[in-house]
């Protein structure tokens, strides 16, 4: 094992958002019950493959920027440097970066970006009384925050606990609860954009036996600080034989926050046009290209692609493949094994292969996607499920 025990390993598949080690004993445990409850099986099979996707999250080691600069004529607010935790930080972050904007005294603003952190930045400007534009090469569903995991993760690799100033931890948990309690306001709404859904950490071997497809090699410290916001969320309950229908060993069980990406940001762009908003496709090259936008202040999200523009060399690409899998409305919910995360969205069932934890795709700019390594990891999940039905057994 790494630094972090197989609970840390497991909810960093499924969450990215993963407590401290603890150990096994002081997880609750679920009481055995006569009747083991029903889950549809998912149908993993490498021709249900309808697409393979690449994001690349904009990491920095010190958090997300969020500082203000003059360029010229031009105020500019950063919202950006997320890392892995972009959708989940997103309302918080940008209520920052929003009220640093509006400080100038500007009601005329502009936004550089149409993913996660440009529309909550562009609908909460909106709703601080300011016209607002965005300004972006591409709107969703081209943008690379389309094509995250869609898991609430609000520390996945977001900074280098070495790396952050003393007061980062605190604007990390203001941050989170932010935008937690934004999401709130999203449950219930139709297409469900946003849901609670339940995720299964499954294992054949438990803490302190080894693991197979243990990661290896070069290791950072990221911050983790899923303790400051242990109330938000419920705790990993440990699952005894008996009481699930999974064919491991060992079970573990937690619900957390689901991103129906392909709905949810779809809501947010009609949103910010009901409102009155607008948004026009350019494509920035310089800083100096600002003198381009009619607006005195400037809310720059623009995500991995302020490494390129503001020439920020601070920004290191995370690379997350994701295979997807044809939606099943009777799934609804996630599942981590064998170093393979699952989760079951209205848009598409995502498989994503984590095999070297934390380091995964770390500093890998590569956008091509991979198709043998994406089938490969569905393979995985058809053994699980295999097993399940019994037709995996010799």
């Amino acid at each position: 094992m790494n630094r972090r025990d197989f609970f840390g390993i497991a909810a960093a598949g499924l969450s990215g958002c993963a407590p401290k080690a603890r150990k096994a004993a002081a997880l609750p445990v679920l009481p055995r019950s006569g009747e083991i409850p029903q889950l549809m099986p998912i149908r993993a099979e490498v021709d249900r493959i309808f697409r393979v996707t690449v994001c690349l999250r904009p990491f920095r080691a010190a958090g997300p920027r969020l500082d203000v600069e003059r360029v010229g004529d031009k105020t500019v607010v950063h919202n950006y440097g997320h890392g892995g935790s972009g959708w989940s930080l997103s309302w918080g972050s940008s209520s920052i970066a929003v009220a640093k904007a509006m400080a100038a005294g500007e009601r005329d603003v502009a936004v550089i970006g149409c993913g996660a952190l440009g529309l909550t930045s562009a609908i909460l400007l909106q709703r601080a009384g300011a016209k607002v534009t965005i300004y972006a090469k591409e709107r969703p569903p081209d943008v690379r925050s389309a094509r995250a995991t869609g898991t609430w993760s609000p520390d996945s690799r977001v900074a280098l606990t070495k790396s952050v100033s003393s007061d980062f931890p605190a604007l990390w948990e203001k941050m989170c609860r932010y935008s937690f309690h934004t999401y709130e306001s999203y449950l219930g709404v139709a297409g469900n954009p946003i849901e609670w859904t339940d995720r299964y950490m499954l294992s054949d071997r438990g803490p302190g036996e080894g693991a197979a497809n243990e990661p290896a090699g070069e290791s950072l410290d990221f911050a983790q600080y899923g303790d400051r916001v242990a109330d938000l969320t419920p705790g990993v309950q440990s699952l005894p034989s008996g009481s699930h229908p999974f064919p491991t060993r060992y079970a573990w069980r937690t619900s957390s926050l689901t991103f129906n990406i392909a709905g949810y940001s779809r809501q947010l762009v009609t949103d910010f046009l009901l409102e009155g908003g607008k948004i026009e496709r350019v494509e920035f090259h310089s800083p100096s290209e600002l003198n381009q936008v009619a607006q005195k202040v400037v809310i720059n999200a623009s995500g991995y692609g302020a490494r390129a523009l503001w020439k920020d060399e601070s920004i290191v690409p995370v690379r997350g493949q994701i295979a997807w899998l044809i939606p099943q409305p009777e799934v609804n919910y996630g599942v981590f094994y064998k170093n393979i995360g699952v989760l079951a969205r209205r848009d598409g069932i995502v498989v994503q292969d984590v095999g070297k934890g934390e380091m995964d795709g770390y500093n890998d700019a590569s956008e091509e996607p991979n198709r043998a390594a994406a089938e490969s990891a569905v393979q995985v999940v058809a053994e699980l499920y295999g097993r399940m039905t019994g037709a995996g057994r010799r």
